[in-house]
C-alpha cells in the first residue's frame, strides 16, 4: 500500500468473481493454469458459460470438494476438476483444433508483464530460478477471440507488471484486451491502458505510481 493510502486490495477470490461476472452468456472459455482457474467457482449459476481445457475437456465445473475428487480427471495444469452435465472429453489434437480454429470466445491467462499495446509475457522471465513453461498459452493467446489477463498489479518486490513495453520474452503480440488486477480493471485501447474500475480508497495518482505506463480513466 502507498503511504497515506487507506485501501484494501482485492483478494484472489474477489478478482476471480469480478472476471466471472463479466463473462457474457453462452461464451466458450479457456481458463489458464494458476489464478484464472479460480474463475470456475464464481460463474453465476443462472449463466451458461462452457469451460474448455486444452488437454481435452469441454464442460468443466467448479473445483471438486475432497469427496468429489477423481484422480484421473485433471485440467491442463494437472489440477483435479469436475464436469458439468453434458461435458465432453476428446483428443488433445481436437482440443487444439478448437483453439487454432478460433472457436473459443475467451481465454483468461496470468502474466509476468502486460504491455500498453496488449503484448503479453507470461511464460518465462529468462531468470535462472524459473523453468520456462509455455504450455498452450501461445496458441490460446492468438486463437481465442478475446484475451483477458488476471494478475497482481505489481510483483512481490513492488515492480510494475503493467508496462509500456514488455521486457520479458513475449507469449503473444497485441493480443490482450482486458486486465484484471488486485487493484483495478483496465481495458487496452489503441491509446493504452484505460481504467474501468479500481479498489475503493485508492487514488488515481497512487494507481499511476504503481503502473509503468500512462493510465487513462474511463
Amino acid at each position: 500500500m502507498t503511504a497515506g493510502q487507506t485501501y484494501r486490495a482485492w483478494d484472489k477470490g474477489e478478482i476471480a468473481k469480478r472476471v466471472a461476472s463479466d463473462i457474457p452468456e453462452g461464451w466458450y472459455v479457456n481458463l489458464g493454469i494458476g489464478l484464472p482457474t479460480l474463475v470456475a467457482d464464481h460463474i453465476p449459476q443462472d449463466r451458461e458459460v462452457v469451460l474448455h481445457s486444452e488437454n481435452g475437456i469441454l464442460g468443466m465445473g467448479p473445483i471438486p470438494t475432497p469427496d468429489e475428487v477423481d484422480t484421473w480427471l485433471v485440467n491442463a495444469g494437472k489440477e483435479n476438476v469436475t464436469l458439468v452435465t453434458g461435458a465432453a472429453l476428446f483428443h488433445h489434437a481436437d482440443s487444439f483444433a478448437m483453439i487454432r480454429g478460433g472457436h473459443l470466445d475467451l481465454c483468461v491467462l496470468g502474466a509476468f508483464e502486460v504491455g500498453q499495446n496488449g503484448d503479453l509475457a507470461n511464460w518465462t522471465t529468462s531468470l535462472n530460478d524459473r523453468v520456462p513453461a509455455v504450455g498452450g498459452a501461445m496458441d490460446l493467446s492468438v486463437g481465442a477471440r478475446n484475451l483477458w489477463v488476471m494478475t497482481a498489479h505489481t510483483t512481490k518486490d513492488g515492480e510494475a507488471k503493467l508496462v509500456e513495453r514488455c521486457s520479458y520474452p513475449l507469449t503473444a503480440s497485441q493480443a490482450v484486451t482486458r486486465v484484471y488486477t488486485d487493484l483495478a480493471v483496465l481495458d487496452i485501447s489503441r491509446g493504452g491502458f484505460v481504467v474501468l474500475d479500481m479498489v475503493e480508497g485508492l487514488t488515481r495518482a497512487a494507481l499511476q505510481e504503481l503502473t509503468a505506463a500512462p493510465l487513462h480513466f474511463a
